[in-house]
């Protein structure tokens, strides 16, 4: 077998994607020990155990040798396999398809590596100049938040100044191209923009790092308040992928595994806050709902972590999107807790008035999925007739249905049973010895008393997600001319009929790349408009009009699968238009990012015909045809024909 020299990131993901203990076990019996697992020596005869494996740490240690190492290390070492072929085995178990030997992928690491240093070039820009003559209003921010000059050398906080070219001009001293720049996300540029200038300006700057600390993406938080978006990211680059990454991973990790525990927040400054406060064990998503991604990457972390949201609607609203994520993925070993603070505090708040104590019983009183779960669907209406009752109990099963690893299933739904049965009246769960007392609905929801159940207030509807098939997408009355997709034309229309989250969205909208003239147009208008503080549905259409839209905006409108989209009209409860937004975004770049790759992998077969790029090619297939399958699968709300919809 030729040699191939293999990147570090893809070494890294097979790590990532094989847990040392799933390797090591095949060879040698390990039991739990703690954090770690531990057996007897492979390499020497030994009668007590001196071989210990960590997968936080991806490595093991035999101390009768005195060897240690990594997974690769393992099978070279007990079976004799050379350094490839045991790559090649691993990536094969991990789901991954080898690396092509050609030139085109020599130039992209190579590209990967100039990223990578433009971006450490940046980091140290906007530390300097957070010292500098131009940081004085960043550091008084910085100082009333309580965040020590210690605390922003250890998470290299800094300052982007409030000029347009300065960071382009620093880099470009440095020997950093502008398109080099444009890759990085560092540079805004595109159609109308003659010359790219700094996406960052007049912000404190937080880089976020991989796994290994290497800067690949920074957020920013306004110092100014009428600045259109407080935070913003780095779109996603061939560095930075959002839903793959976590804020301060690389730091979290050790003292992750020395406390057995990892905490996930919502925000740079809480993470910087909580560390302060001596909890270093703390990482945050990335603006966005938390991914399957993300929770694989705390469970190597921990086995139960914590999520720490808001005790108010929202915050629940999100523990709840994490639990639909977590429960296809959970197993023995592998679930989530969750604690939910004092409403209207995060945890940087809640530290700097009432001290680390306070969020210490905060996260001590982190609540099990299995009760949280409960809770959303006893809460989610009325148990005050059979029907309802029985309602809530079909819930269950379905959402159990959900959790793949059948043992554990099985364990929920004894748990959700001895629930209902208390609800029932029959569970003497409370008088058992040692038993918790039953679950009482918080306020908003029925009270319970001896088996009887005060109605509630009316719940809101909420709909199934709307699923519009590519073949619908190509009918007259779904077109209509605009050539637009499904997506397309819900990201515009929602965005025209809630003006409101053009600020909030603008990055995520200045990246977007739209197929159909009519779409991107819009988007580029509405872009445009996000600055001047408009308010009404009806000025984004009069000012779309005057600058000559009006026939794009029609044929957009005109799309009636996605105009009737309760989601997208402009009587939408705001949260639940900026929902569907979400998801609808994440989707239309998922597709594009695909469609790239299967380009990038139609030309890898072309030049080399070999069987491992076929198979890339037909997993890329595979996955855009599953994309395309669901299309506008939009969580939120469905059409309104024929459906109740909320009280306005």
């Amino acid at each position: 077998m030729s040699f191939v020299r293999f990147t570090p990131s893809f070494l890294e993901e097979i790590k990532v994607r094989l847990p040392v203990s799933e390797v090591v076990r095949r060879r040698v019996k390990l039991t739990k020990a703690g954090r770690e697992w531990k057996g007897l020596s492979p390499f020497t005869s030994e009668k007590s155990p001196s071989f210990f494996v960590n997968d936080q740490k991806m490595a093991w240690f035999d101390f009768s040798s005195g060897q240690n190492g990594n997974i690769f290390d393992f099978l070279m070492m007990t079976e004799g396999l050379p350094f490839p072929e045991a790559v090649e085995r691993l990536a094969g178990e991990a789901g991954l398809s080898m690396p092509v030997v050609s030139e085109e992928a020599m130039v992209r690491e190579q590209k990967r590596a100039g990223l990578q240093e433009v971006m450490e070039y940046a980091a140290d820009f906007f530390c300097q100049s957070l010292n500098g003559r131009t940081g004085a209003k960043a550091r008084g921010y910085l100082a009333d938040r309580t965040l020590t000059p210690a605390i922003q050398q250890q998470f290299r906080i800094g300052y982007a100044p409030d000029e347009k070219y300065a960071l382009r001009d620093h880099l470009a001293g440095r020997g950093a191209s502008a398109e080099t720049m444009i890759e990085a996300g560092l540079l805004v540029h595109g159609e109308g923009i003659a010359v790219p200038y700094d996406r960052f300006r007049d912000r404190v700057m937080f880089p976020i790092c991989d796994r290994s600390g290497k800067v690949i993406a920074f957020g920013g938080r306004a110092l100014e308040k009428d600045v259109p978006a407080k935070y913003l990211n780095s779109p996603e680059t061939p560095l930075f992928h959002k839903g793959a990454t976590l804020y301060n991973h690389h730091n979290a990790r050790k003292p992750a595994h020395d406390k057995g525990s990892v905490i996930a927040v919502e925000g740079y400054v809480d993470v910087i806050a909580m560390t302060g406060a001596g909890f270093p064990n703390v990482v945050a998503p990335l603006g966005t709902a938390l991914t399957p991604d993300q929770v694989e990457l705390m469970w190597r972390m921990a086995e139960e972590p914590i999520l720490c949201f808001d005790g108010d609607r929202a915050g629940r609203k999100a523990a709840h999107r994490a639990i639909d994520t977590a429960l296809p993925l959970l197993g023995p070993g592998r679930s989530l807790r969750f604690a939910f603070l004092p409403d209207g505090q995060d945890p940087d708040d809640l530290v700097r008035q009432q001290g680390p104590e306070a969020l210490a019983r905060v996260i001590e009183a982190a609540r099990p999925l299995v009760e949280v779960l409960w809770n959303r669907e006893v809460e989610a209406g009325p148990l005050d007739t059979p029907e309802r009752r029985a309602a809530l109990d079909r819930r269950l099963n379905e959402v159990l249905r959900e959790i793949k690893d059948e043992t554990l299933r099985g364990y929920y739904r004894d748990d959700i049973r001895a629930r209902l049965d208390v609800l029932r009246g029959k569970g003497p769960r409370d008088q058992r010895a040692g038993a918790r007392q039953p679950f009482q609905p918080r306020a908003g929801g029925q009270a319970f008393k001896g088996g009887r159940f005060a109605p509630s207030p009316p719940q809101g509807y909420v709909s199934q997600p709307l699923i519009g098939s590519p073949a619908l997408q190509k009918t007259q009355t779904f077109a209509s001319g605009s050539g637009a997709s499904m997506r397309e034309a819900q990201i515009v229309l929602t965005l025209m009929n809630h003006p409101v989250l053009l600020a909030r969205h603008l990055e995520d909208l200045a990246d977007l790349e739209f197929e159909s003239r009519d779409a991107a147009r819009l988007r580029n208008a509405l872009t445009a408009l996000a600055a001047e503080a408009i308010d009404s549905p009806e000025q984004v259409r009069a000012e779309l009009d005057v600058i000559g839209l009006g026939p794009e905006r029609g044929r957009i409108e005109g799309m009636s699968m996605v105009a009737n989209l309760w989601c997208v009209i402009a009587a939408a409860a705001e949260e639940d238009a900026e929902q569907s937004l979400r998801q609808a975004l994440a989707l239309h770049r998922r597709a594009r990012a695909l469609h790239k790759e299967l380009k990038s992998a139609e030309t890898a077969l072309g030049q080399n015909a070999t069987e491992q790029n076929l198979d890339r090619l037909r997993e890329i297939q595979a996955e855009l045809a599953a994309l395309e399958g669901r299309e506008a699968a939009l969580e939120g709300f469905g059409l309104m024909s024929g459906r109740q919809t909320r009280a306005l």
